[in-house]
């Protein structure tokens, strides 16, 4: 079913009570591209929407120490809408409601696994075609989850997912991580987190993630080992990712690589962010993929915008 986006506004905002929308917070984001693009076939200019979104977060108090907390967030496809409403372009992100307590949150609905919320922002291209999600599996946004997510105890916390499967012949997913520090590395210079996945669509994976800054920079590292739950070859592959600032120009570059048994998908990005303040930036990007098992390399050349609010 389609909705036009002030239809949309107005179902979500419709369900929620009086109070509740008096503290409701609605944020989100444009980010779009202009580049050329290379998959093997000769190159093509396209104007891509990188999950652009539109969200609606909030709590309301219950009782001395207990809060509902809500999620609605809907990507929107910013260079595809079609005036005749032929295209899709909006899709559910992380939506879900719960309860927040002195016992940490729990939330139910459609989110971010936690090895998915693990990587913390060591991934410097996540959304653009350097994105992890393109070599490394894991990356996974699942309905039908439970999320439990601790307070912070001396910095650590504790992050646990279920994923009930929804059919009889499939098995329930978990997935569970423990980060250590603040994902922004703005209130400590050092984030780690070590995760597992059993089951989560198809796969077993175990990941460990470290961020910190160092002398200007901004350096990260992952480590993964996935494999099919069923059975099969498995691999095992490393990010490194190193940024620096100089006033509001950020320089950027990223180095990753998954080794399927011998043979290796490579991903190098470059980039380059000039902030206008802290809601608005211009940015430039160069990726290129190599495949031991494809003919043919990938490349990408972008340029683009992004607006938060």
């Amino acid at each position: 079913m389609r909705f036009a986006p002030s239809a949309l506004v107005v179902a979500v905002l419709s369900g929620l009570s009086f109070n509740a929308l008096a503290d409701v917070n609605i944020y989100g984001k444009a980010n779009v591209t202009m580049q050329s693009s290379d998959e093997g076939e000769g190159s093509f200019t396209e104007i891509k929407s990188n999950a652009s979104r539109l969200g609606f977060k909030g709590t309301e108090n219950l009782s001395d120490g207990l809060d509902v907390v809500y999620k609605f967030e809907f990507q929107v496809d910013v260079s595809d809408a079609d005036s005749k409403g032929d295209d899709d372009n909006i899709t559910a992100r992380n939506q879900y409601v719960g309860l927040k307590g002195n016992f940490g949150q729990v939330v139910v609905g459609r989110n971010d696994t936690a090895l998915k919320q693990s990587q913390g922002k060591v991934d410097l291209f996540s959304d653009l075609e350097g994105d992890i999600k393109n070599i490394f599996k894991g990356e996974n946004r699942l309905g039908n989850s439970v999320t439990y997510t601790s307070n912070s105890y001396g910095g650590v916390k504790l992050i646990a997912s279920y994923i009930a499967e929804d059919d009889v012949d499939a098995d329930d997913g978990y997935s569970v991580a423990l980060t250590y520090g603040d994902q922004g590395l703005k209130e400590t210079k050092l984030f780690a987190s070590v995760a597992a996945d059993s089951d989560v669509k198809g796969y077993d994976i175990v990941r460990a993630t470290v961020q910190t800054k160092l002398a200007g920079f901004k350096l990260g590292a992952m480590y993964q080992t996935q494999e099919p739950a069923e059975g099969g070859e498995d691999a095992d592959g490393f990010l490194v990712s190193a940024s620096y600032a100089i006033d509001k120009t950020v320089l950027k570059a990223q180095y990753q690589t998954m080794d399927f048994d011998g043979l290796d998908r490579n991903g190098i990005t470059a980039g380059v962010d000039y902030k206008f303040n802290k809601n608005t930036k211009l940015f430039g990007f160069y990726t290129k993929f190599e495949d031991d098992a494809a003919e043919n390399d990938e490349d990408y050349l972008g340029l683009g915008i992004e607006y938060k609010f």
